[in-house]
């Protein structure tokens, strides 16, 4: 087991490491920006270190800074969070070259989800069921208009290096397909520095449900259900919920021994994500994260399990502490991402915090990196906090959830907590009746 782990990351998920590294006797290392000197993750880690000057491209994006602030502290791995560096193939090879361990899964492995033609290939060997579209890229919009028409309207433009929903246009008729086509690949240009494009049938009302995969490299594999994160505004996730309103146990067994047998035959290593749209009872395999997500927590409430935990136990060389006959779903939990944004134009919102009090009781878990007194950076991304709920069923969660809302307090600056309370009024999502376009539909007619 490692002595030390240098955590690569800011924010909420730093902390999240750091409790983990705490509570199994492993010294921790912050690395922080200079806008980051006085944030919390700097505070409780037993090492904090300078990496940079505030832009992430200076700092958190830096290898050479986190490789040498390892090789100044003695860290012999690292663990990248989500985001910044930890889908980066070629920096998991430079640690490899360092003699340093990514606790995350293998280079190639990331380079072979993280390109989404590859991964659609590599999923469809897998036997994973897949999205119909084009097989590789779309080289010409002459290419384009065939393979649409052979498929039949709606189509979905998407970016091959694509994420986070940039670089997708979708076309409804063939007459809107040229404009679709050269936007994706323009905004796929910009954004990621690769113009190659695929097509796919767009599905009219499907929802997003994802499932939770963990290997240890050495050829075992489980499934932890899934996760339904079907509220999203432009394409990014606002509240998400586990085990999914529209799933059943046969559906979440079938679809669950499908992935982890997956990762099985990859030999994949560590915590990963296989993602779907489903609509009328069948998936339709999207794209794969190899790494931890921000909505972790709901499945770590509903199994029981630490997944940083585990990551770090796989990546020193330990097996699985768990076969999928220990996982036993237990109750609902649902998560809201907390950004500091002004409604109704989701405008960032940085400033001083001048009071932050979580809520807690039974079922409840706030992870945040906020104090009173602290002044949020306008530098990076504006998710403040993550509110988990737990409980004996879904109901029980919403109701837990309304009342956490209630408790929480953060002074000073604008969020997105009014939000929740909008849509815990909703019929639709009180009953969880939703899919991947209702909550744009919504903010439209209720945030005009």
């Amino acid at each position: 087991m490692f002595d030390k782990i240098l955590i690569a990351n800011r924010g909420e998920i730093a902390l999240r490491v750091i409790r983990a590294c705490r509570e199994m006797g492993i010294l921790s290392v912050a690395v922080h920006s200079t806008a980051d000197a006085d944030a919390m993750h700097v505070r409780m880690a037993d090492e904090a270190i300078c990496i940079g000057p505030a832009s992430s491209t200076d700092s958190y994006l830096s290898m050479p800074a986190i490789i040498s602030a390892c090789e100044v502290t003695g860290a012999q791995a690292i663990h990248p969070g989500y985001g910044f560096l930890s889908e980066n193939a070629p920096f998991v090879q430079a640690l490899e070259d360092h003699d340093l361990i990514f606790i995350g899964p293998s280079a190639e492995h990331i380079r072979m989800m993280g390109d989404k033609i590859t991964a659609k290939e590599t999923a469809k060997a897998l036997g994973i069921p897949v999205v119909p579209g084009s097989e590789g890229g779309v080289p010409d919009l002459e290419s384009a208009h065939k393979i649409a028409a052979d498929m039949g309207y709606p189509v979905i433009i998407k970016a091959t290096a694509g994420g986070g929903g940039r670089g997708m246009k979708v076309a409804q008729t063939a007459a809107d397909l040229e404009a679709s086509y050269r936007g994706a690949r323009s905004e796929a240009k910009a954004v990621f520095g690769n113009d190659e494009v695929y097509i796919e049938k767009y599905l009219q009302r499907p929802r997003h449900i994802e499932i939770q995969v963990f290997g240890d490299g050495q050829g075992n594999a489980v499934h932890l259900g899934e996760r339904d994160c079907s509220l999203q505004r432009r394409h990014q996730k606002v509240f998400e919920e586990a085990p999914g309103p529209s799933i059943t146990p046969e559906m979440r067994a079938e679809i669950g021994a499908i992935c982890a047998n997956a990762m099985a035959k990859m030999g994949y290593r560590g915590a990963g994500t296989v993602e779907f749209l489903f609509e009328d009872g069948e998936f339709y395999f999207i794209e794969m994260n190899t790494r931890l997500q921000v909505e972790h927590p709901i499945t770590e409430a509903i199994y029981g399990v630490d997944l940083v935990r585990e990551q770090i136990r796989v990546a020193s060389g330990l097996p699985l502490s768990f076969t999928q006959d220990d996982l036993e779903l237990n109750g609902h939990a649902i998560e809201v991402r907390i950004c500091a944004e002004k409604l109704p134009n989701f405008a960032p919102c940085p400033g001083m915090v001048n009071t932050f009090h979580a809520p807690g009781g039974l079922g409840v878990r706030m992870d945040s990196a906020l104090y009173g007194g602290y002044k949020i950076p306008p530098y990076y991304d504006s998710l403040i906090g993550k509110l988990i709920v737990h409980g004996r069923d879904r109901d029980e969660a919403l109701s837990r959830l309304r009342r956490a809302l209630g408790e929480l307090i953060i002074d000073g600056i604008d969020t997105t907590v009014p939000l929740f309370f909008m849509l815990l009024d909703d019929p639709d999502v009180q009953s969880g009746d939703y899919n991947i376009h209702w909550l744009e539909k919504f903010l439209a007619e209720k945030l005009p």
